[in-house]
């Protein structure tokens, strides 16, 4: 037996044994990645060609195509083999799946898009939903999943705002190191799957909101809020993947940048793990940010970086890069490099002793579980968060006349974000591609397709479209037909009203029709968050819109005149944010995209049987015009500003937001006492323990969310206003009281002092705990007596929490 095959060795043993052994081909193979697309995902002879000295990755992106999960299996292990039989090792390639919102598998299950789990506050059960995840994906032979995103997120213009959990540090950071945690966490079928986090760094803070765009990030900024979550989830929860951004970051592409992944990522964070690259990003390199002369040569740049394997085919990591290590123009030792790394993370995987897809009923036990459906079903309710209630929620539905209006409420396909399998899944329909680094596939005569009236986006109400859902969630409903089956006795009318985007009006007259009739109206509102050209907001579709469609802010306004009850549920990536839907509507529901059990959750949330207890993971605009805002902006500025200078507010507009961070209403009151602040001893001084008691003085049992911020009174250099320090979700039956004990680190408030190091300075720090940023119910500080330097990777990221 060859020594690498001892697997009673360490991984790092093993790798280092078996690059002894492997050719020049053999490594360049590694750092490559092959591309089934399309049809060419059954083209094995094809598969054959581009693997024949084995491979690193494999992408399963046309999965999404296929009608059975034993067919996902069988294709799989197809492949694997192909790959083990060319490799003169035996060497298996990891094969790669989105992971954000579950995995592309027919039969797998769907969960709400990530700014709506970064509303539900709740990292114990994002561990939850990513176990769930990788137990899927692993059981299929898939190990490295791309998830989750830690990109702190404060421009809704981005179309990729919804795949981020918010754009708080703190909250994604501990909401990705959860995700992390459950990803890696268990072995299933003898192998263990790696997390791949994504976009690093400073992803969405490109310029004008755009996909892609430069990222002018000073370094300050860029170690203290964007790369923090990344910080997190390798000092947390040993994260063992990175992927880069598109963006280039201060003059710097940072897949070609050694600062970034080498400096910064590896040296400095302390990452040892493996770096793919993104979709083309490579190739990108060269030909979108001109950098290098030749492929080649951005090839080489990117590879001595840290990127260690190119996806998702080879365009810089080509063969005249092997001739380049072949001739000694480069140093074997930077192939070599990330050669190692993809062996070792091979052997962490366990993919040596257990290369293949599970089959049969093995295969269907770990991948169809009827508890996973309900945890979906949890996150969705807990995601959801109630903006606005005059007193009309929740709804007596029985025996009540009920319109539903909106396109969401007709198509439960709306519901689901992007990077779910629905979407990945309606793409292959799309006559115009937004995913980067996937060529575009016209699927018919631009002639023949139908788009949203007055836009350029490509309808998806039709009978095509109809069939994925019926073929991958066949028992998923709309919220016509839940609130239909729930409420038998009730007469349930729908109508269409509007489109999700452009100033159409040729609904409205019989979805005011129907409203005329009814008790009360529930209107579903927002665009369409998904992919490619029959979305209105995801991956490549940014806008300079960040408000309701002009169509449906014009129905709101009408159906207002008829002096009905009007309920607006919104779905999208983004949140709402329209004048005449505060001024009209006399509830609003933050619903998102909550993909499969969408319907089910708006439901119980409308009628009473879910109290909602969401909270904004976002500060939401007026408009576009008042980006960027967000709550813990640095001292003297956004609606901070006016004791110094300037006017209170912009002529047109307050400074201060529509909704704050940290809102969210509920059917319920919560009362917040006795806060007790105490720093250990001297030993000890570098903890606070903060404590207070929250009761439901309220009618029924709910849910909240209970936040501390920190403020550093007074420092060197200038600080946020205040800081999400740690959060709590809890439960409480009616007149039910919870102790809420938080265990604040003090260098959690270290910041970059002005010679670039860690320090917790000196002074005082102001205590606020209360429903949000602004709902502040009690006060208090504690004091740090002296100066301290840390180590950064090592700092506190977030406070324990616990209730009793």
């Amino acid at each position: 037996m060859k020594s690498y095959r001892d697997h009673t060795l360490g991984a790092k043993e093993r790798a280092s044994l078996l690059l002894k052994e492997m050719s020049l081909d053999e490594k360049m193979a590694q750092i490559n990645c092959v591309f089934p697309f399309d049809q060419d995902a059954y083209n094995f002879e094809k598969i054959q060609q581009e693997t024949k000295y084995g491979m690193g990755e494999v992408s399963t992106l046309e999965m999404r195509r296929m009608e059975t999960l034993d067919e996902v299996a069988a294709w799989q292990r197809k492949v694997q083999k192909i790959v083990m039989e060319n490799s003169a090792h035996q060497i298996p390639a990891i094969f790669h799946m989105e992971g954000l919102c579950g995995a592309f598998i027919q039969d797998s299950t769907s969960f709400p898009s990530g700014i709506g789990r970064g509303a539900s506050f709740d990292p114990k059960l994002e561990e939850q939903i990513a176990e769930i995840v990788s137990r899927q994906e692993t059981a299929c032979g898939i190990t490295h999943i791309l998830a989750p995103v830690l990109d702190v997120a404060r421009d809704p213009r981005m179309g990729r705002f919804g795949e981020s959990y918010g754009e708080d540090a703190s909250l994604v950071s501990a909401m990705g190191a959860a995700y992390t945690k459950g990803i890696q966490k268990n072995t299933v079928a003898s192998r263990k799957a790696e997390s791949v986090a994504k976009h690093f760094v400073a992803f969405h803070n490109s310029q004008g909101g755009i996909h892609g765009t430069h990222s002018e990030t000073p370094t300050r900024l860029l170690e203290e809020v964007f790369a923090k979550p990344f910080q997190a989830a390798i000092t947390e929860s040993d994260l063992k993947g990175i992927m880069p951004c598109y963006c280039s970051v201060n003059g710097e592409d940072v897949s070609a940048s050694h600062n970034m992944l080498t400096k910064l990522l590896r040296e400095k964070m302390g990452f040892d793990g493996m770096c793919i690259s993104d979709y083309g990003a490579v190739g990108n390199a060269h030909s979108v940010h001109h950098i290098g002369e030749t492929f080649e040569e951005a090839g080489a740049m990117c590879l001595h970086a840290g990127m260690d394997i190119e996806m998702p085919s080879c365009t810089g990591y080509n063969e005249k890069l092997k001739e380049m290590f072949s001739s000694g123009k480069l140093d074997i030792h930077i192939l070599d490099t990330a050669v190692l790394r993809v062996l070792e993370g091979k052997f962490r995987m366990g993919l040596f002793e257990n290369p293949y897809a599970l089959e049969g009923k093995e295969l269907h036990a770990l991948v169809m579980q009827e508890a996973d459906r309900n945890t979906s079903l949890r996150s969705a309710r807990e995601s959801m968060v109630l903006l606005k209630n005059d007193g009309v929620l929740p709804i007596a539905a029985k025996g009540k006349k009920i319109a539903v209006i909106g396109p969401h409420a007709g198509y439960a396909r709306k519901m689901f974000g992007g990077y779910t399998h629905m979407c990945m899944m309606e793409s292959t329909y799309a006559i115009a591609n937004s995913i980067a680094g996937v060529s575009g596939v016209v699927q018919a005569d631009a002639d023949e397709i139908i788009t949203v009236p007055g836009t350029n986006i490509q309808s998806d109400e039709t009978e095509q479209f109809d069939q994925i859902l019926k073929r991958q969630k066949p028992q998923c409903r709309n919220l016509y037909e839940e609130f239909q089956i729930r409420f038998p006795e009730s007469e349930i009318l729908y109508a269409y009203g509007y489109p999700i985007a452009g100033n159409d009006e040729s609904h409205f007259e019989e979805a005011l029709q129907a409203a005329k009739q009814a008790d009360i109206v529930i209107l579903t509102l927002g665009g369409k968050h998904g992919t490619c050209s029959m979305a209105s907001m995801g991956e490549g579709i940014d806008s300079t819109d960040i408000n309701l469609p002009k169509c449906q802010d014009a129905f709101i306004r009408k159906a207002a005149q008829l002096g009905k009850p009007l309920v607006g549920v919104h779905f999208d990536g983004r949140p709402i944010s329209s004048d005449a839907a505060e001024e009209y509507l006399d509830a609003i529901l933050e619903a998102w995209s909550p993909s499969e059990t969408g319907a089910e959750a708006v439901v119980d949330i409308l009628t009473g049987i879910y109290n909602p207890g969401g909270k904004l993971p976002v500060t939401v605009a007026y408009g576009v015009g008042q980006l960027p805002v967000y709550y813990n902006h640095p001292y003297g500025s956004s609606w901070d500003q006016s004791g110094s200078i300037g006017f209170a507010n912009y002529v047109n507009m307050p400074h201060r937001p529509r909704y704050y961070f940290g809102y969210g209403l509920s059917y319920t009151t919560f009362t917040y006492s006795d806060l007790h602040i105490s720093m250990g001893n001297e030993k000890a001084a570098d903890t606070v323990q903060i404590s207070c008691a929250v009761e439901n003085t309220g009618s029924c049992e709910g849910d909240e969310v209970v936040q501390l911020y920190l403020r550093d009174e007074y420092a060197s250099l200038t600080r946020p206003v205040k800081e999400l320090a740690g959060f709590k979700r809890i439960h409480l039956r009616k007149g039910e009281k919870k102790t809420v004990c938080f265990e604040v680190k003090t260098d959690q408030m270290a910041f970059l002092d002005i010679d670039m190091h860690w320090k917790v300075e000196k002074g005082r720090y102001a205590v606020e705990v209360g429903s949000s940023s602004e709902d502040i119910r009690l006060r208090g500080s504690y004091c740090v007596k002296e100066n301290k330097w840390v180590a950064g990777r090592n700092r506190a990221f977030w406070a324990s929490a616990a209730a009793k």
